[in-house]
């Protein structure tokens, strides 16, 4: 374990929960995870189920205090999540702390924001916003050669697509096919509840030849209900 004593103690991260569950999406759905929740958001997408990282304020934590609360969960995997975390810029310092304490670390970032100073070795879900959310004229268009650099000296990253409609389906495919991106990461698609149900979505996949992965929130099954710390 590194020693935390000599990180900056002036290093403070607005913090709206920590917890530890179950990853419930990605490709490591199913895997223990310790997760991160940053405060703040810059979108205001019609269908989030987080409001409260942005209606409500967070807690400061500084960087030392994070990272002994993680290590103290004796988990590998840790999820920086929000909101939205590229929105504050101590989260740099916490990556690169998580990273050189042999953690293996995951970053979600809503792709409004560039990615170019997230180090390599962390593993970005980037969301790309369909029209459905009202925030599709939001993405950061030099995030995707960003991503194909990483992706060429070995990241493991994922773009994530949240689906409300065919017609965001149908926006989702073609946005992935015309920039070849299916050849480059995991794509997920991921179906809103109950406006695309996962049997449509399932069938529109299958009819459509989709390259991607149909991913459903696992812990939104096995903690139904339950709106935090899961």
């Amino acid at each position: 374990m590194t020693d935390t004593s000599g990180i900056q103690s002036q290093v403070l991260l607005q913090v709206s929960e920590l917890f530890y569950s179950i990853q419930g999406e990605s490709t490591r759905a199913g895997l223990p995870c310790v997760f991160i929740r940053l405060s703040g958001c810059n979108l205001r997408c019609n269908y989030c189920d987080a409001a409260y990282t942005w209606t409500e304020p967070g807690t400061p934590h500084s960087l030392a205090s994070l990272l002994n609360w993680v290590l103290a969960q004796d988990c590998n995997l840790v999820e920086l999540t929000g909101g939205e975390p590229l929105g504050q810029n101590g989260v740099y310092a916490l990556m690169q702390a998580l990273l050189a304490n042999g953690l293996q670390v995951l970053l979600e970032t809503n792709g409004s924001l560039g990615i170019g100073r997230v180090p390599l070795a962390v593993g970005i879900i980037v969301d790309v916003k369909c029209p459905d959310s009202g925030m599709d004229a939001h993405w950061y268009a030099a995030n995707l050669g960003l991503l194909r650099s990483r992706a060429q000296q070995g990241a493991r990253d994922e773009l994530k697509f949240v689906l409300s409609s065919e017609h965001d389906f149908y926006w989702a495919w073609d946005f992935v096919q015309r920039h070849r991106l299916q050849e480059l990461l995991p794509i997920l698609f991921s179906p809103l509840q109950p406006q695309l149900p996962p049997q449509q979505l399932a069938e529109l996949m299958l009819q459509h030849r989709v390259q991607a992965r149909l991913q459903l929130q696992l812990h939104t099954l096995l903690w139904p209900g339950k709106a935090r710390g899961v």
